[in-house]
């Protein structure tokens, strides 16, 4: 909301290019450059000055409704899939277990796996380890046990990562050899390719920002990926969706969404009402009218293709390989788009670029284990809206208070510089050179789609085919270059433990994987207890 006004330079030509573009009703009141309101926001306030909230009072309140539109969407494309993912496909929701294991949701509510010895072997584990970590911060005598390490492959060209994640090596373990398989061999194949293509020079200048995948090519095939991931999703459950829309037109079998925390006729009206807000406020923002309704369909195209992965492969912080701002740009060009419908653009950063985290898959994972809730289920609704609300407002109240009082710039370095200047350098970048329809683009996103049906295809027709389409959709983003090494070794232990131990093997080692799970997040929680005691700061204890 600031970062263009707080950062714009003469250097950087910001102040001609895009913040004349930028609603007013979008930024707190007083955003002139140079404005207290924003200056202190990222410098920090003088003595006895206080956070400004009558300056910030209408820019959130028009940002507030947008949020709730894009949120209640979410839950409510949740709510329709449910169903299919849950029920007809059976999807593995490996993110569910160990919270569903700690409630005792299968012993009558008492948590037997806290008195298995094998959930605590796996809990020391992970929690001695990140403990040492974090000791070897205020001592750095203490062996630093950080389990990340970085091997040339290829001077200035190729270096892989080796790095263990315990959170991830648990989720991993919970679903299938033939997708933990594919998650690593086409990250592993996109990083060859990405050599070779450095070693030969084969570049494009092509703008796609710094989310996603590393190429320009890669964004475009991976984009091509999730449409096809969706769009086949969606052919599969045909059969359930015209139910769906039997009950939302009050037809049909009154039993069949019973099971439901609202009604499909709810969530279907609620969705396209929601939709429709959502398309009304970025056309308000400055995207154009015929622009709008497919930057909507991309943008939900990568939510709901980045939440099937999540529920289907456990990988619980992925990120899509591209973004619908970039997609949507280059296959249309700056022309259609216009100098303030990319500054628009730009603003959508906020909601549509590092997704690692978001409702959708929290809504999904949380309807999964509402399974066991047997009465009064469409009480979640209302708690999920309250939970939005909640973490609206403290969000919010935190950002500002922490931010006025130590100034930005002295806090996490991503949010209040990284991002803001991605957004804006990439806005920069359009406006000035202009480029027309990337029509190599286009046909790179009609390859990628290509590739997916064919994986999926030969995937259904013979059963020993070791390739899961997932594997291919997600293999060339960043976050999978930290995690393919995870994921291999957790695909050759589970391997050798069903090799020769079979299900009762899987059975009885998984408390252990349950454990480094719990044991790292255990772990977490207590070193920032322990920071905040001591008021040291830096101290990374985990990030993936």
């Amino acid at each position: 909301m600031t970062g263009a006004h707080y950062y714009a330079s003469p250097e950087n030509k910001w102040t001609e290019l895009i913040l004349p573009h930028i609603q007013p009703w979008l930024t707190p009141g007083g955003t002139a450059q140079g404005a207290p309101v924003i200056q202190h926001l990222y410098e920090g306030l003088p003595a006895g000055a206080h956070v400004p909230w009558g300056a910030w009072l209408a820019g959130l309140s028009a940002w507030v409704p947008f949020l709730l539109c894009l949120h209640v969407v979410m839950i409510c494309m949740m709510v329709l899939l449910r169903k299919q993912w849950v029920d007809n496909e059976r999807l593995a929701y490996p993110l569910t277990y160990l919270p569903l294991a700690l409630a005792g949701a299968d012993s009558g509510g008492r948590p037997t796996i806290l008195s298995q010895r094998t959930f605590w072997i796996g809990f020391g584990i992970a929690f001695v380890l990140a403990s040492l970590k974090g000791l070897s911060f205020y001592f750095p005598q203490m062996p630093n046990m950080d389990p990340t390490t970085r091997v040339t492959v290829i001077e200035n060209i190729w270096s892989l990562e080796f790095r263990l994640s315990f959170p991830m090596v648990g989720f991993f373990y919970l679903v299938s050899l033939e997708t933990t398989f594919s998650l690593w061999f086409f990250n592993l194949l996109t990083q060859i390719v990405r050599a070779i293509m450095d070693f030969l020079g084969v570049s494009s200048s092509e703008s796609m920002g710094v989310f996603g995948a590393q190429r320009p090519t890669f964004h475009y095939l991976g984009a091509g990926a999730f449409l096809a991931l969706v769009g086949s999703n969606l052919w599969i459950s045909r059969h359930h969706l015209s139910r769906i829309w039997e009950r939302a037109t009050n037809r049909g079998d009154p039993e069949y969404d019973s099971g439901e925390i609202i009604s499909y006729r709810i969530a279907f009206w609620a969705m396209v009402a929601g939709l429709v807000g959502i398309g009304w406020w970025l056309v308000a923002t400055g995207i154009p009218v015929l622009v709008a309704p497919l930057f909507v369909i991309m943008a939900f195209v990568f939510y709901i293709g980045l939440t099937r992965i999540v529920v289907e492969s456990g990988m619980a912080e992925g990120v899509a390989p591209s973004i619908a701002p970039s997609i949507v740009a280059g296959w249309l060009g700056a022309g259609p788009v216009g100098n303030k419908g990319l500054v628009a653009l730009g603003l959508t950063y906020v909601w549509t670029s590092d997704i690692r985290t978001y409702v959708m898959a929290s809504a999904a994972n949380s309807l999964k284990m509402a399974q066991v809730i047997e009465h009064k289920q469409h009480r979640l609704f209302g708690g999920f809206i309250i939970a939005i609300l909640v973490a609206l407002a403290t969000s919010m109240w935190l950002t500002l208070t922490r931010a006025y009082d130590q100034g930005g710039v002295t806090l996490n370095s991503w949010f209040f510089n990284g991002v803001p200047m991605s957004a804006y350098n990439w806005v920069k970048d359009w406006i000035i050179r202009q480029p027309g329809p990337s029509y190599s683009g286009i046909a790179l996103t009609a390859l990628g789609a290509v590739i997916y049906v064919f994986l999926t295809a030969m995937r259904f027709r013979f059963p020993r085919w070791p390739f899961h389409p997932i594997g291919y959709s997600i293999g060339s983003v960043w976050i999978m270059d930290a995690m393919w090494f995870t994921c291999f070794v957790t695909w050759l232990v589970k391997g050798v433990i069903l090799r020769y131990g079979g299900m009762k093997g899987y059975q009885l080692m998984r408390p252990v994987f349950l454990g480094f799970i719990c044991g790292q997040f255990t772990a977490n929680g207590v070193w920032l207890l322990i920071d905040q005691l001591t008021g040291a700061t830096g101290n990374m204890v985990f990030w993936i």
